[in-house]
């Protein structure tokens, strides 16, 4: 049960975000609704997003933009490549580490992203340090268990105004 009392903290998995919105929606996710929605009238003591910076990235200065002015406080590091052309970007750990770091300040540590890479978190958090841990991610492509290990499982595509349809010349 949501409180108002209850101190949270949001920890965003962009590219997660982005990919699942894009590819299974030909959408892009509204942050400031999303932020409002997953507050609920809480007190937000943290919101950060996770993301990566590329070189060749066209309209990514105003995405940036656009996160912080939905209050997120952003993470960032440098797409890798490898010397075969891979390319590498993966904020998992970093993204756990500031979760656990954060959770003695949190009631509630809500996490946004699908991946079940997080299961090992979301059983820490609550059965190490007794945080309530929701999820909030797209249904149609999150982990099954991740959705059960939660407390609570938020599927962004049943919120409103979260998702926002691209325009074709977008897809």
């Amino acid at each position: 049960m949501k409180r108002k009392d209850q101190r949270v903290g949001i920890f965003v998995d962009i590219q997660n975000l982005y990919h699942s919105s894009k590819n299974l929606y030909h959408a892009r996710v509204n942050y400031k609704e999303l932020m409002r929605e997953l507050i609920a009238g809480r007190q937000l003591i943290t919101a950060m997003a996770y993301v990566v910076k590329s070189e060749t990235a066209k309209g990514e200065a105003e995405f940036f933009d656009a996160l912080i002015k939905a209050g997120l406080e952003l993470r960032s590091k440098d797409l890798q490549i490898y010397a075969g052309g891979m390319k590498k970007a993966d904020w998992d750990v970093g993204m756990a580490v500031d979760a656990i770091k954060m959770s003695g300040l949190l009631d509630v540590v809500i996490l946004v992203t699908g991946d079940g890479d997080f299961v090992p978190l979301v059983e820490y958090l609550k059965l190490g340090v007794g945080r309530t841990v929701e999820v909030a991610a797209f249904g149609r492509s999150a982990s099954g268990k991740i959705k059960e290990v939660a407390d609570e499982f938020i599927d962004l595509a049943k919120l409103p105004k979260v998702l926002l349809k691209l325009k074709k010349k977008y897809i």
